[in-house]
């Protein structure tokens, strides 16, 4: 009576039924094997006479796995905005409360509501916060609620009574944590990777987040994106403002290439302090490091061709020699990793040949050999 009167056991899956975000597809640069798959499962709630006829079923659930800011929520919010369809938005963290039972009654409570209005898509986002493993036996287990809710979310996904018409999405970094008893076919049918952004879908991101922003005649958007490696679509939206940021902290409103080079190496390396000014002596040893660095890297067959040197201090780098890779690999032969070894080391080699001795300077590079 008093848990009703308070509210505590009803869902808190906010609705986005006539009320649908303005995200699409279109919205979503890259990706075109993700979304075909995201869409067919929209395409199935809408006609399902079609699919039936072929004798084939709805897929139960779809689970996003992928880095953090790789745009696993945007692309719930375009299936949102495409789905003609009422859509259900609730984070797994909503579920779990003080009071154990209250999660299992709030899974209930969203299904009903669902199964009211099905067909229907529910999004569980950061489904990692109710779906980990659970304790196996003999163990002392750490959070009955937890496993309460876990158990209701199985039951309701593929049980006695199963909830015909409604889809679930979920989204998760952490896919390792969760229970194999959610993860097997008839609960999430469909497991979708979303990796970081390869050098094309980088281009079409930095796009998407230049749209509302005035470039000058020398910003080249490939530029951006090859000097973009291992940025995920977060990090290439806070890129581009932080060069609209250092136009205007020049006075200009229109943004420049060399605002994305500084952004770029203030994401990377952090803040250039005009305090932390290195002793001349300091000077002169940090530029026969990096020099020794980019002399090898040019040097080198194999490795990567140097973008960048500065001796210029900035965050935690006294210099930086940066290479940028002309292809993105995804295998690496052992003449390219020997390569990148000889320009890891070839910093404090330099130190070793010109002064007689090395410094603490090398500290990164040996850490990362």
């Amino acid at each position: 009576m008093l848990q009703g009167a308070m509210g505590v056991g009803k869902s808190k899956a906010k609705v986005f039924d006539a009320e649908r975000p303005d995200t699409t597809f279109a919205n979503v640069a890259g990706y075109e094997g993700v979304k075909a798959e995201i869409a067919e499962v929209v395409d199935f709630l809408r006609q399902p006479e079609r699919y039936r006829r072929a004798g084939a079923t709805a897929p139960r659930g779809v689970l996003m796995i992928g880095p953090p800011g790789t745009g696993k929520t945007l692309l719930a919010r375009a299936v949102a905005g495409e789905a003609a369809v009422p859509f259900f938005s609730v984070a797994g963290s909503s579920f779990v409360e003080m009071f154990v039972g209250v999660g299992a009654a709030r899974v209930r409570d969203l299904f009903a509501e669902a199964r009211k209005i099905a067909p229907a898509i529910v999004f569980i986002d950061e489904i990692d916060a109710i779906g980990g493993r659970r304790a196996g036996s003999g163990m002392v287990v750490a959070n009955d609620e937890r496993e309460q809710t876990l158990n209701q979310l199985l039951s309701e996904m593929d049980g006695f009574d199963p909830a015909l018409g409604i889809v679930i999405l979920a989204a998760t970094n952490r896919p390792e944590v969760l229970d194999p008893a959610l993860l097997r076919p008839g609960r999430f049918d469909r497991q979708v990777t979303i990796p970081l952004p390869a050098l094309a879908e980088r281009a079409a991101i930095v796009k998407v987040h230049c749209e509302d922003k005035r470039l000058g005649p020398d910003v080249d958007l490939n530029v951006v994106a090859r000097g973009t490696p291992g940025f995920s679509g977060a990090d290439l939206a806070n890129l581009a403002n932080e060069a609209a940021i250092v136009a205007v902290r020049d006075g200009r409103e229109e943004i420049a290439a060399a605002d994305f080079a500084q952004a770029r190496d203030r994401i990377l390396l952090g803040r250039r302090e005009d305090s932390n000014v290195l002793l001349p002596e300091e000077k002169h040893a940090v530029a026969i490091h990096e020099a020794g660095h980019a002399l090898v890297a040019a040097l080198s067959t194999h490795a990567d061709p140097v973008a960048k040197v500065t001796i210029l201090p900035a965050g935690q780098t006294l210099g930086v020699t940066e290479q940028l890779p002309l292809v993105e690999r995804h295998l690496y032969g052992e003449d390219y990793l020997q390569d990148a070894l000889a320009v890891r080391l070839a910093g404090r080699a330099a130190e070793l040949v010109e002064l007689g001795q090395g410094s603490t300077g090398a500290a990164n590079d040996l850490a990362q050999a």
